[in-house]
């Protein structure tokens, strides 16, 4: 919901928020991500994320993450009942310039600082690294520079990393060798991969993480989202797309996919245009029509 929402032509309505998350949240998803505690200025469509996130209806199983970016955001967040912190930055020093107005050097800085005012809370902190496939500004970014923020976000006490392809620069080949590198070498870490579809390869992307070992992924309803620092970019990867291919694949995500389904069809309506997302609008493989009725035997 906060990526998807955060660079919308138009407001959702607080309200229209709150019923959306409360429909998500029967649908069997692990995580939500409700909102950034972010300056309202920077973000205006977000400026409700007190009242968004005090409003939703928590269900037992069902984590309520919240994007901060600094200790000020971490206290807004703690206050409201998150029940996990987001902290963003990114591989590439140009483009964390460009979207967080510091070098990668601050920005570990002012993580310490979010994690300080985290501890003794009991709230769990997930560092995101972003741009860690490609720089739409410097390019390749080296596997050994993620791995070396990976090891940096440990040592400050983060509970779980996330690896995002802010600008949908990744590759299948690329994201396998990525993602089997940092398992290797942090075995015990909950990595989540975090996909775009900028350049059609998102879906394409987890099957080649989930054949590396990952198993965690972020995704948005309709495939809503995008950088925008990636001219031209799209959405990130679609929840209902993501789980429809993991089920008729064989996993059991434990997702209701009917149910999701149901609520991905309201949310052209709730944001105004047509999404990006494709099962929603064809159904799913298992959903047979009648045969025409012209049809010759």
């Amino acid at each position: 919901m906060r990526d998807g929402f955060q660079i919308e032509p138009r407001f959702v309505p607080t309200a229209e928020k709150i019923a959306l998350i409360d429909a998500l949240s029967e649908c069997g998803l692990a995580k939500i991500e409700v909102t950034a505690f972010v300056s309202p200025k920077a973000v205006p469509n977000l400026r409700d994320a007190e009242e968004v996130m005090c409003g939703i209806r928590r269900i037992d199983g069902v984590v309520y993450s919240a994007l901060v970016p600094n200790a000020r955001g971490a206290e807004r967040a703690l206050a409201c009942g998150t029940g996990e912190l987001n902290l963003v930055m990114s591989a590439s020093e140009t483009h964390n310039r460009a979207n967080l107005n510091r070098t990668t050097a601050q920005s570990l800085d002012g993580l310490a600082e979010v994690r300080s005012v985290v501890e003794g809370s009991g709230v769990s902190v997930n560092g995101s690294i972003s741009t860690a496939f490609g720089c739409p500004f410097e390019g390749a970014v080296a596997p050994a520079r993620v791995l070396g923020f990976v090891e940096r976000y440990l040592e400050l006490g983060m509970d779980r990393v996330t690896l995002a392809d802010t600008t949908g620069m990744a590759h299948p080949r690329q994201v396998a060798a990525l993602t089997r590198e940092v398992l290797a070498r942090f075995p015990a870490l909950e990595l989540t991969l975090h996909f775009h579809n900028t350049r059609g390869m998102g879906l394409a992307n987890v099957l080649a993480a989930l054949d590396a070992g990952g198993t965690r992924f972020d995704a948005s309803l309709g495939g809503l989202g995008g950088c925008p620092f990636a001219p031209g970019a799209t959405g990130n990867i679609c929840t209902e797309d993501l789980a429809h291919m993991l089920t008729a694949i064989g996993y059991d995500t434990g997702v209701d996919l009917e149910r999701l389904l149901r609520v991905a069809r309201r949310l052209p309506s709730i944001v105004g245009h047509e999404v990006p997302g494709q099962v929603a609008k064809a159904g799913r493989i298992g959903d047979l029509h009648p045969p025409p009725t012209a049809l010759a035997l």
